[in-house]
């Protein structure tokens, strides 16, 4: 079975391996002072990095179902599973809204 959770983690460890590297062929790459040979061997490096080390593939996962979507950030929970552990209590500081 595909397990989400550890694919995201692979390319979060393939990001940091190559981050250094990739920012320094991206700003080489958009220096307009350069000249276009250079430019373009650090375009050429940079296509031959692998993919999953770019930062827009990295997907923020619920850390309880691994669902990729309606995530909240502050607390890296899906929508539904913020949801069950609030009503129960289980997040400290949350109450569900009446007025």
């Amino acid at each position: 079975m595909f397990n989400a959770n550890r694919c995201d983690e692979k390319r979060r460890k393939l990001f940091q391996k190559h981050e250094a590297h990739r920012a320094l062929l991206q700003s080489i790459f958009l220096d307009t002072s350069l000249p276009k040979e250079v430019r373009y061997t650090a375009q050429k490096k940079l296509a031959s990095l692998p993919r999953n080390s770019s930062r827009v593939r990295i997907q923020n996962r619920c850390v309880l179902s691994g669902r990729a979507h309606g995530v909240y950030r502050k607390f890296k929970l899906s929508r539904l599973r913020f949801r069950d552990l609030a009503l129960k209590g289980a997040l400290p500081g949350v109450l569900k809204a009446s007025w």
